[in-house]
């Protein structure tokens, strides 16, 4: 999950942003202080006041709406494939137990693929269960040259009310990759999700976490009247975006019976050549385990 973008006019991450906040360069110590300089935290909203409770719901409603909608408009165009993955989560390489096993993943909010297509280019022996909110974003993903349903199989889910048990046998799934999408997903709503991702990742599999990080460049961009709640606010064309702790992930993940192995905050400066702007991107990634022995689901 995730109008065009040169000059950071929304918190979406473009293709041209995308292809240079992903690169290594510039990057600081997770353990440094996260508080905002005063230079920076003026451009936090400081109105409490949030959106309507009546404009709140009809967001909640129309969510699905507002992301076929963002996939019309841009297509497969907006975002860049993510070669980054495999050496950003070197776990996607080194999590089989022997060299030929069949690695089984779940990608939880596919997109158009842009995250599935270089994995399956890549790697020879995987299969990918492939799900997303968007009608639209899945059927693009079936459209792609590189789709075959013999080692991808893409479908509509929404994670926090569609059991993927329905699609994905239970306990059958070795990595599940959360790149920016539980940010989108309403915080009253993100428990059921990691319960759903739960009752279908194998006993010692793994989630990879990737999403935006408290006070993150785009967060600091929304104005008071888009903010819908503590870190949570809503863009122009009706998706939302919320920014997460590193304390908030781990209380839901653990919460949810996950075992936290890494989570720590990213940051990279992105460059626009072409506007001359400079700005800090705060990300989190994160790894978390489901134990070995049997447990019952959440």
């Amino acid at each position: 999950m995730e109008s065009e973008i040169k000059c950071f006019t929304s918190d979406h991450v473009s293709t041209e942003e995308q292809s240079i906040c992903d690169k290594p360069q510039d990057e600081i110590n997770s353990n440094l202080d996260m508080s905002l300089s005063q230079a920076e935290s003026h451009k936090l909203p400081i109105d409490k006041t949030l959106v309507s409770e009546f404009k709140q719901m009809k967001l909640e409603k129309e969510a699905q709406k507002n992301w076929d909608l963002f996939y019309k408009r841009n297509t497969t165009n907006f975002f860049k494939d993510r070669h980054w993955t495999t050496r950003e989560f070197e776990e996607l390489k080194s999590c089989r137990q022997f060299e030929s096993q069949r690695l089984v993943l779940l990608e939880a909010g596919c997109g158009v693929g842009n995250c599935i297509f270089p994995l399956l280019e890549e790697d020879r022996n995987i299969f990918i269960y492939a799900c997303d909110f968007s009608q639209r974003a899945v059927d693009f993903v079936k459209q792609h040259p590189l789709y075959c349903p013999e080692r991808c199989k893409a479908f509509r889910c929404d994670l926090t009310q569609d059991d993927l048990r329905g699609e994905v046998p239970p306990a059958s799934v070795d990595v599940v990759t959360l790149i920016f999408v539980l940010s989108a997903i309403h915080p009253d709503k993100m428990v059921r999700s990691l319960e759903n991702i739960f009752r279908v990742l194998k006993p010692g599999g793994c989630v990879l976490f990737r999403d935006y990080g408290l006070n993150d460049h785009a967060m600091q961009r929304f104005k008071a009247a888009n903010k819908l709640g503590q870190n949570f606010y809503v863009r122009q064309d009706g998706t939302r975006s919320f920014f997460f702790s590193k304390e908030l992930l781990a209380e839901l993940f653990e919460g949810r019976g996950f075992h936290s192995v890494a989570n720590d905050y990213v940051f990279r400066k992105t460059v626009n050549k072409k506007e001359g702007l400079c700005v800090q991107r705060v990300f989190l990634q994160s790894k978390f385990t489901k134990a070995h022995q049997t447990e019952t689901s959440p």
